[in-house]
């Protein structure tokens, strides 16, 4: 009986540890087959752009192809609940992008919860927006832009690419904290609103550093201020609206996302990936063309990130009354 009792104590402790050797296993050989890298953005924007970037990167470190997958549509929302609805393999993944963070609070009721449905894999880039205006505009700074919005409350326009993005969510956290009054104009999308603005039929807008860069240098735009907390490398004679309204800061960290309950093994291995790509001369420097800077991040970390950035936009979009299309 002592025997058999042995043995079975053996064979019992054998069979509770047989998960975890093929969990392992198959982290270890992943991917066996290729990736889908969902995008929840059109062809050729920043966010598609970053994906394809970092998605042959992957594909040349890890041996299978990750093909990118546009599902554009809802500000984001399309595509985000096509990842949570997939299996969670590490064969699906999603470019988290920053309208998964303001759409958190924008929309009253969506089918998935952002934060508790896709787990946080890596960050890539910061992306920090500009604030630039026509040259006929009459104001050059940051202390001008503010007043001559409180003395002409209600009169000057700000365009956006939509509602809801980080242009207009932006834009609203400046109105809170300066206290000025400025309407909004929602346009379908970069392309129409920065050619109002070129033309002189909107003021102002606080674009995206990458869509607005070239229009700055060749003198199209003039830039007044930039959003982040410090100073771009890509415009370092522009100042900071921090610099002039203190405790202002408008950035979105993108990264990479899974179905929650993707096996950790498979997060882990796809995190230390990617942060040595974002150690990369190369990768960096393309990076840096669109206008952010690099962000390495453990899983957790990010994680807390997009968590505080869900409560930071949560507000602005409470104060400010903005509702979804």
């Amino acid at each position: 009986m002592k025997v058999a009792r042995r043995q079975f104590l053996r064979l019992a402790a054998a069979i509770a540890a047989l998960p975890a050797v093929p969990r392992i296993t198959w982290a270890q050989s992943y991917p066996t087959r290729p990736v889908r890298l969902v995008v929840p953005g059109a062809a050729g924007n920043t966010i598609d752009i970053l994906a394809r970037v970092i998605g042959q990167w992957l594909s040349e470190r890890l041996g299978q192809p990750f093909v990118i997958e546009n599902r554009p549509g809802a500000g984001t929302n399309i595509g985000t609940e096509a990842v949570v609805r997939a299996p969670a393999d590490g064969y699906t993944l999603l470019l988290i992008a920053p309208g998964n963070v303001i759409n958190s609070t924008l929309y009253d009721k969506l089918n998935f919860n952002f934060i508790r449905d896709i787990a946080p894999v890596a960050g890539i880039f910061r992306t920090a927006n500009v604030i630039v205006a026509n040259p006929s505009f009459s104001v050059k700074s940051v202390p001008e832009f503010i007043a001559y919005a409180k003395a002409n409350p209600g009169k000057l326009n700000y365009g956006s690419g939509g509602i809801g993005t980080g242009v207009h969510v932006s834009t609203e956290l400046f109105k809170m904290m300066a206290g000025v009054d400025l309407v909004h104009v929602p346009y379908r999308g970069a392309a129409p609103l920065l050619a109002d603005l070129i033309s002189g039929q909107l003021q102002v807008t606080f674009d995206y550093l990458a869509t607005s860069i070239e229009y700055i240098r060749t003198g199209k735009l003039r830039a007044l201020a930039v959003t982040s907390e410090a100073r771009s490398e890509l415009l370092p004679e522009i100042p900071t609206v921090g610099e002039f309204l203190p405790g202002y800061e408008a950035s979105f960290v993108l990264g990479i996302g899974t179905p929650n309950n993707t096996p950790t093994e498979i997060i882990d291995k796809l995190n230390r990936e990617i942060n040595v790509a974002l150690g990369h001369p190369k990768i960096k420097a393309r990076l840096a063309e669109l206008g952010g800077e690099v962000v390495p991040l453990s899983p957790a970390d990010f994680g807390k990130l997009l968590t505080d950035d869900v409560a930071k936009w949560g507000k602005v979009v409470k104060f400010s009354g903005i509702k979804a299309d």
